[in-house]
């Protein structure tokens, strides 16, 4: 190695007369800066450093000349383990000249602690030939604390957070199984007062019927009298007879009406496919409305009472929505039942709406679907687009038993 390079550099004596004016100007550049910088010869030992590297370390600047700055800073990790020279990062920039930028290791001061660093190795070369290398470190202590803060209010943010969902998730989960109780409630309700109302109005309402019709009747028999005005107040009565009977056919059809709305007694009786069935074509009935119907359900597996339930409900809404809101002249109903899944699909060819308007806050109708779906373990999807319709398609997966 050069004598010059070797002896200490103008950052530890000030440079005599005969030294060169450049000398001077980086001397003062390396006692400027607050960075710690030395440098090291082939050997490893330091040939310069400047008075804020030196007291980083714990030295005086001439105490660390010529010494090996691995074996004096460099020479353990933070587990106190030895750390070998030749893999120093800082070594093989010159050996390998690998420059190098490292901010997750330690140097050592003089006094045995040791705190982090953030340091840059790069070689010196002179004539094409590596001369050894220098090196800037600066002391990181406050950016690890500001980082090890920043990760614990990070931590306490997570666990925070996490506490807030589970505590969300929880009380969604007691509210969707709030709303499938109410579900039930509601079903039953229905079914007790369609059953009411068959037994005891359906009932007065047939008896009611019954007499006026024995009293129309009764009066038709009567034996004429030569009277006009008696004969006139019997056709009045018979008049009168008649009217209430066509009355209580209107009531008895409209208790009919109610009775199915609260419960179809087909669900009870047939079950759900047939209940799909005579819903969809009593609909189409009374909308006027052209039907393209598909059913495939031979290989259907039975569904427990309560489903059975949902999945009627969810495709009286599907049919609902196209009486309310599609103004359509046709509709495409096909429904498809495996022993694995359910599939019921339900597109209209009317005025279709914005996806947004099915995610509406007041689009109850379609989250009420969408619960019902997802409380069987289900899926609603609707796809819809300005002009050209919209498509309502369930999907339940079914448990095998």
């Amino acid at each position: 190695m050069h004598a010059e390079t070797a002896s200490p550099t103008a950052a530890v004596h000030l440079p005599g007369a005969d030294q060169p004016v450049w000398r001077d100007k980086l001397s003062q550049l390396l006692e400027s800066t607050g960075e710690g910088i030395f440098g090291i010869d082939m050997d490893g030992r330091c040939t310069f450093i400047n008075r804020a590297g030196a007291e980083q370390l714990g030295y005086a600047p001439a105490d660390v000349l010529g010494h090996n700055m691995h074996e004096l800073a460099h020479h353990s990790h933070a587990d106190g383990g030895h750390y070998p020279e030749h893999l120093c990062p800082i070594f093989n920039a010159f050996r390998k000249a690998l420059p190098c930028r490292i901010d997750t290791e330690l140097f050592w001061r003089k006094n045995g602690s040791a705190f982090p660093v953030e340091y840059s190795s790069y070689p010196i070369v002179d004539g094409g030939v590596v001369q050894g290398a220098v090196v800037t470190f600066v002391d990181i202590s406050a950016r690890r604390q500001a980082e090890d803060a920043l990760r614990q209010a990070h931590a306490v943010l997570e666990q925070r957070v996490s506490e807030r969902t589970q505590a969300l998730s929880e009380a969604l989960q007691q509210l969707r199984e709030l709303s499938a109780y109410t579900h039930t409630v509601r079903e039953e309700e229905r079914t007790r007062i369609a059953r009411e109302v068959h037994d005891e109005l359906g009932s007065l309402l047939v008896a009611l019927k019954m007499d006026v019709g024995w009293l129309d009747k009764r009066l038709g028999e009567q034996p004429q009298r030569s009277s006009d005005e008696a004969q006139a107040m019997r056709d009045t009565m018979r008049s009168k007879c008649q009217n209430m009977s066509r009355l209580i056919e209107a009531a008895v059809d409209n208790v009919g009406r109610i009775i199915t709305d609260l419960r179809p007694s087909i669900l009870d009786h047939q079950g759900l496919w047939a209940a799909l069935d005579w819903q969809a074509h009593e609909f189409v009935q009374s909308a006027e409305l052209a039907l393209d119907w598909q059913m495939e359900i031979a290989e259907a597996a039975p569904l427990p009472e309560t489903s059975a339930i949902a999945v009627f409900r969810i495709f009286q809404e599907m049919l609902s929505n196209v009486g309310r809101h599609a103004r359509a002249s046709q509709v495409a109903i096909t429904i498809r039942a495996t022993a694995e899944e359910i599939s019921i699909s339900v597109q209209d060819n009317g005025c279709g709406a914005e996806p947004r308007a099915f995610e509406a806050a007041n689009a109850y109708g379609v989250m009420g679907m969408r619960e019902r779906a997802r409380h069987l373990g289900g899926t609603l999807e609707i796809t819809s687009q300005i002009g050209h319709g919209s498509t309502f398609h369930l999907r339940i997966q079914l448990q095998k038993s």
